[in-house]
This record gives C-alpha cells, structure tokens and sequence, in this order.
C-alpha cells in the first residue's frame, strides 16, 4: 500500500478516511450514512495503528485480524457489513489511486459472514408498544416516537418537517398559536406533508439541510387524534427556533433550538429501548430497536389490518408514480378512510 497517498493530481492525502468521506458527501451520501462510515473506519484505523500499521499501508494479514477481533462481540450480520465498509472505502481509494490495491478484497471472498438482507426483527405486540410510549414523558421525544410509529417516516424525512407541514385544529386543544400549512395542505385537514426535495447538502425552504428525503414523491399522511394531541403538547413547549424555516422538531439540549438532526432521534429512541431492554450494544436488526423498527412495526401492523398493500405502500412513499397517483387523487377517500379504520392506539 501507498505510505503517502495521494491523488491524481498528486495532492498529498495526510487523512484518508477523512478524505473519503468528505467525497462520499459530495456523491449525495446521507449524514446517517456517513456517520456510519465514520464510526467503523475510525474503529479500523485505531486497530490497525495498534498493529503497527495504518489504513494506507495495511495489508491483508491485519485486515483479517480486525475481522478477526470482532467475533464474538458482533453478530456475523454486522460484521460482514462492517467489512463492506472498509471493502469499499478501499476500493475509493484504489480507484482514485491514492491507495496501490484492496488488502480488503481477498477477506471478503474469505469471510464467513454474510449480510442479512432481511433479517428476522423482534416482534413486538401493540400492547407492548403501548406501555413503551407510556414511559416516555419528555414532550419532545414523546412526540418523536409516536410520530414515528404512527405515520411510518423515516428519521430522515421526520427531521426535515417545518410547521408548515402540518396541519392540525389547534383549537381543540386550546393551544394559542397558529401557522399557515403549505399550500398543499389546504383541504386537507388534519394530515402532515412529506415532500421529496429536501437533499443532504442542499437549501430547502431557506435551510441547508443535514439528511435526506428518500421519496420517490411527496406524500400527504393523515394525522389522528394521538398524533394531533402529542405534537401540540410538544408545540406548547417548543423552542423558539433559530432557523426561519420553523422546524417541527428542535433540539432542547445544547444545540437549543436549532433543528433535530437524525443522530438526535437515534439517540433519543437508543435511550428509551435499552431501558426496555430492546437494545443491546453489538445487537444487530434482528435484536434492536431504532428508529427503522418503528417504520418495520408501522409497516407490519398496517397491513396485517387492512391488508391494503396499496394504501401502506402509499403512507411509505415507496411506491410507483402510477400507483401514487391513483392514492394522491384519492387522498380524502380511500387514504384517510383506511388509515382512519385500521390505525393502532400507541398511547
């Protein structure tokens, strides 16, 4: 391996994993993945420095020694993911040649592991769910989870939620404060707006954005009576924010009133499964739950009691333009009448 990488233009690379991941960012990499990248290949750099070695120079012997060092403290899953990881950060480096070759690519024809794709995930009863929320007593991470759970959003796209894009009867609950929704939500009452525009790195709504919207389409969600009741409890507490945007969800730590990152909603929902019990360090998706599960649970219970797969795919934002068209037409019939009859009490 090159002991002084560098790059094409011969520009000398002094951290390589930092160097990879600001180009992974500039490829419209999401944060959450980043961060992720970040996390094992810091982990990597520091096992193989003990060895004497670094990410430039490793070869396959220590490479396979850190594959090595992680069974036992990590499912097979998670380390064969952790090792494509460092696979293609290799493989970056190599093809931008500021490394000679991928000590990695040999391991991973060797290794054992394989990643599930599909793994099985704790099952999880709406009663059992039920009591969970009912421990959370924060306005804020009370409302975070039960939005999750209720509308199937993904961290990303909850992060990214201004109060444009909700549209509740703040009256019912007495709470003094009014916003306009988005255009979009005009007729429709009681429903929170999805869009798919906002991207890592980009301005939306006059706010450099830090995740990334993974819908294919804006979607429009029907809200009910829970969620109306613990986002207005939240709002009634709610930060002034420091972005003109208005973001639904602020921080009320140390990043007072500036808007919730993915990494703060991982934490908040880490917090609260482990003392559930539901989360353990090395667990994979198979034993723990985040944020994700809460999109699994939504998905699961939706459709085994409706069984619309159309409609559920619809809330999801994950389906085919013809098909979102026919439910975005049918918005206040089919969508909110199905949603309506068949969504789960969660607190």
């Amino acid at each position: 391996m090159a002991t002084e990488p560098g790059v094409e233009d011969g520009t000398t690379i002094d951290d390589p994993i930092a160097y990879f991941l600001e180009e992974q960012r500039y490829h419209g990499k999401s944060e959450r993945t980043i961060d992720a990248y970040e996390r094992v290949l810091r982990q990597f750099e520091a096992f193989v420095r003990a060895e004497g070695a670094t990410p430039a120079d490793a070869t396959r012997r220590e490479c396979m020694a850190w594959v090595h060092s992680l069974r036992g403290r990590r499912e097979s899953s998670t380390i064969a993911s952790y090792a494509s990881y460092v696979h293609r950060f290799y493989e970056y480096m190599t093809r931008v040649e500021a490394f000679d070759g991928n000590p990695m690519a040999l391991v991973m024809e060797e290794m054992g592991e394989s990643i599930d794709t599909n793994p099985t995930r704790r099952e999880i009863s709406i009663p059992e769910m039920r009591n969970f929320v009912d421990e959370i007593t924060h306005p804020l991470e009370r409302a975070v989870v039960v939005t999750l759970l209720k509308t199937g959003v993904r961290v990303g796209e909850l992060c990214n939620l201004d109060l444009r894009d909700l549209h509740v009867d703040t009256d019912a609950f007495g709470l003094d404060q009014e916003w306009a929704p988005r255009v979009a939500l005009e007729s429709r009452p009681q429903s929170l707006y999805v869009d798919s525009e906002p991207a890592c790195g980009d301005v939306y709504n006059g706010e450099k954005r830090y995740a990334s919207n993974k819908r294919k389409r804006e979607t429009v969600i029907p809200v009910d009576q829970e969620v109306t009741r613990v986002l207005l409890e939240w709002l009634a507490i709610r930060p002034d924010t420091v972005s003109p945007a208005e973001p639904l969800f602020v921080d009320t730590g140390g990043d007072w009133g500036h808007r919730l990152e993915p990494s703060d909603v991982r934490y908040i929902v880490e917090r609260h499964a482990r003392e559930q019990g539901w989360y353990r360090t090395g667990g994979g998706a198979s034993e723990n739950v985040t944020p994700h599960y809460f999109r699994h649970f939504f998905t699961t219970h939706l459709r085994d009691r409706t069984g619309d797969r159309g409609v559920v795919k619809y809330l999801r934002g994950d389906v085919a333009s013809d098909i979102i068209d026919t439910y975005t037409h049918d918005w206040g019939g089919q969508v909110r009448t199905v949603y309506e009859s068949n969504i789960y009490s969660i607190c």
